[in-house]
């Protein structure tokens, strides 16, 4: 985990487009893990760091890589990610990322009604992206409020990051999953590349991800916001 982790910030460091905190080293003892990050000193943020985030992070978003997925597999929360390449976001999205959490939530007992709208979901999911052209982009991928923040300069900082390659709806969407983003974000992030239309579909889509995740983790007070949001997505397939 930790050291997908170290990976994940120096990428996003090599691409220059916003801060990190510099990972240090990672490793193991007999029986611990760890890693040692720079300490960043943490200011409040504002309108204008606000506005900061948005930018850098389209900047981030607009640089191409050649497949989806990432080199190696990681973590979100607790959960493996896999993230074995593809040149199909599609496919990528379906096994990888809802096949993957419903076959957990099989497997921990969730079945009948989910598991017949995850089916159902995953059959026509082409139909969300047929006017949708998806540049792979590095993503942070698990870009909730809690891990962001603005350093003493004003300047944004993310961190604890489970990247991969992917469409950058998908950080967008997770912003306003939990909220605690403003308006100034998305205004600037907008500024600088426009979101393309029927976001607000897809971005139910990508949100359902994190949703299953929760349920895998959390228990079964997520399956009927799972299973709410796939019964919406399906609707919009008619």
């Amino acid at each position: 985990m930790f050291e997908a982790e170290f990976i994940g910030l120096q990428n996003i460091a090599q691409t220059r487009s916003i801060t990190v905190p510099n990972p240090i080293v990672c490793g193991k003892t007999e029986n611990q893990a760890f890693l040692v990050l720079e300490y960043i000193e943490f200011g409040t943020a504002s309108k204008a760091s606000e506005r900061h985030l948005g930018e850098q992070l389209a900047a981030l978003h607009q640089i191409p890589h050649a497949y989806f997925g990432w080199h190696r597999d990681n973590t979100i929360g607790s959960t493996a990610q896999i993230n074995t390449p593809s040149d199909n976001w599609v496919n990528f999205w379906r096994d990888n990322r809802l096949a993957f959490q419903l076959n957990l939530a099989a497997n921990h007992g969730y079945g009948g009604q989910l598991q017949r709208l995850g089916e159902r979901l995953c059959c026509d999911l082409a139909v969300f992206f047929s006017d949708h052209y998806v540049q792979p982009s590095l993503l942070h991928g698990d870009l909730w409020a809690g891990n962001a923040a603005a350093n003493t300069q004003g300047q944004p900082v993310i961190f604890d990051p489970a990247c991969y390659y992917g469409d950058r709806e998908a950080d967008i969407a997770m912003t306003g999953l939990f909220g605690g983003f403003s308006q100034d974000f998305y205004a600037s992030y907008n500024q600088a590349w426009p979101l393309n239309d029927g976001y607000s579909v897809r971005k139910k889509l990508y949100n359902l991800y994190h949703i299953l995740n929760h349920l895998n983790l959390f228990g079964g007070g997520y399956l009927k916001q799972a299973e709410h949001i796939m019964a919406q997505l399906i609707a919009e397939m008619s």
